[in-house]
């Protein structure tokens, strides 16, 4: 008979910051959507529930229930990140394991066939548990017969469970509590109002009924946990990297010849991922120095491509503003390759102006000789003191100019880097207020203030904002800061 294991990491982007913030541990902890005290609660710990923070809550209003509150982001490319290399390491214990989609942290294994070579599929089990545990990380175990009777248990239990027949298996799901699963809140409370709290009490209402009432999600999860829909297995089928390598017989220190080399890589490299069906998305490029040990280097071109002059020619850019600080005596070469998707040939193609694909042929030029981190742009976020309104991201290519009409033209306002402190203002100043050197004038017109205060989660903060405007039409953006009782000019207006 088969048998399905379901692993349940419990918040596990919670446990990641936890992993990153040793510290933080026996603390209130808690995971947001963003770090400012605006930013919402996603996952909190034990410590965090018993000082009455929960999740859903603002985080300035967690704070005020508890000063000790630590919190911060988790971004979603590395919670992805972590599944993916979770799933590698529990392809050590069974070949077919799937990660769920919608949930990180949940994974399915096959636990078929491995009473034959393990003493039982406890000691499986908990060596399945171990391996995660020597990471740091929490898990609950079930090995049952269904795939969605195996997740709901260890969605509801910790530690390890083994089901010694369909029968208890049926039996203990029926016992699962809804609200432990990841069912519609509005769905969940409205049974909950007609008394229906577990499984058991699910199954016994009409499936058309429900499904009338409370819509598909609700009909699909009575007809999983009767049994009358099966979910097979679906493990992922994780292909080999397409890699190149070559160990020198002496150390190499000339970048040209070097070239030479990763040209003679770089060609089988490109024909195994053409068939694949692949094109080339970033190339990583590692180099083992004889005394300084593995260098790596990434090489993105500006479109996934099998064009081996375009990489080669952004690979010697890189080189060139990389200086070998030691002999090379190997060199590899490792592919990320997509799958590229079909597109249509159009009868008659528009030509804009403008070539984006050559625009972003030059930004990956750009971003091979100086780095990935020199082309950014900034991107709105919600933050109480203006400087903190955006945050920088990296640029990845170029889009077609999507333009919105205006009726009027708007007035741009510019930040300083960082605020410019001003000379002190004295008490009297019979020739006006000279805030920008004699060339502007002074200044004929303020209005304002503006205030911004707050800060008490980090630091105190209270600044009167003035828009001047000085003799000569320049418009500055000025405030002073109560704090440190100076004025300052964080920018201007264009």
């Amino acid at each position: 008979m088969d048998r399905t294991a379901s692993v349940e990491l419990p918040a596990f982007p919670l446990q990641l910051l936890l992993k990153q913030h040793p510290d933080w541990r026996g603390h209130p902890a808690a995971v947001v959507d963003r770090d400012t005290p605006g930013g919402v609660l996603l996952w909190v710990n034990e410590a965090a529930r018993s000082a009455r923070i929960r999740t859903g809550m603002r985080f300035a209003t967690a704070l005020s229930l508890n000063g000790d509150l630590r919190a911060a982001e988790v971004p979603e490319a590395r919670i992805d990140q972590a599944v993916a290399a979770i799933a590698k390491r529990l392809r050590r214990h069974t070949p077919h394991v799937e990660p769920a989609k919608r949930e990180p942290g949940v994974f399915w294994l096959d636990a078929s066939g491995l009473e034959g070579l393990y003493p039982s599929l406890m000691h499986w089990a908990s060596g399945v548990e171990a391996d995660l545990g020597a990471q740091r990380l929490q898990a609950t175990i079930v090995v049952g017969f269904r795939r969605f009777a195996a997740y709901a248990l260890a969605k509801s239990s910790r530690g390890v469970h083994i089901l010694s027949d369909p029968d208890e298996e049926q039996g203990a799901l029926q016992r699962v509590r809804l609200d432990r699963l990841a069912i519609e809140p509005r769905a969940r409370d409205a049974l909950a109002k007609l008394g229906v709290l577990t499984i058991g009490q699910l199954l016994k209402l009409s499936p058309e009924g429900m499904r009338r009432r409370y819509g598909a999600a609700v009909f699909e999860l009575h007809r999983l946990a009767s049994g009358d829909l099966g979910v097979p297995l679906q493990p992922e089928r994780p292909r080999e990297p397409v890699m190149a390598s070559i160990a020198l017989d002496h150390v190499e220190t000339d970048a040209e010849r070097l070239m030479h080399l990763i040209e003679r890589l770089l060609t089988p490299l490109l024909d195994a991922l053409s068939g694949r069906s692949q094109v080339l998305d970033e190339l990583r490029l590692l180099f083992r120095f004889e005394r300084l040990g593995l260098h790596k280097e990434y090489i993105r071109p500006a479109a996934p491509t099998l064009d081996a002059p375009q990489l080669l020619e952004l690979i010697a850019l890189r080189l060139a503003g990389t200086q070998l600080p030691d002999g090379v005596e190997e060199v590899c070469l490792l592919a990320h390759a997509i799958t590229p998707e079909q597109q249509q040939l159009e009868l008659l193609a528009e030509r804009p102006q403008r070539d984006l694909d050559a625009a972003n042929r030059s930004l990956a030029r750009v971003r091979a000789m100086l780095g990935d981190q020199a082309l950014t742009r900034a991107r709105l976020s919600a933050g109480h003191l203006p400087e903190n309104g955006f945050d920088w991201e990296p640029f990845p290519q170029l889009e077609p100019a999507r333009p919105m009409p205006i009726a009027h033209r708007r007035l741009i306002r510019r930040f300083y880097r960082q605020p410019i402190p001003l000379p002190p203002r004295p008490r009297q100043e019979p020739d006006g207020w000279m805030l920008h050197g004699l060339e502007q004038g002074p200044v004929v017109r303020v209005s304002g203030p503006y205030v911004v205060a707050g800060g008490w989660w980090i630091r105190q903060v209270h600044r009167e904002y003035h828009f001047a405007e000085t003799q000569k039409g320049e418009l500055l953006w000025v405030f002073y800061d109560r704090v440190r009782r100076r004025w300052l000019i964080h920018g201007r207006v264009e």
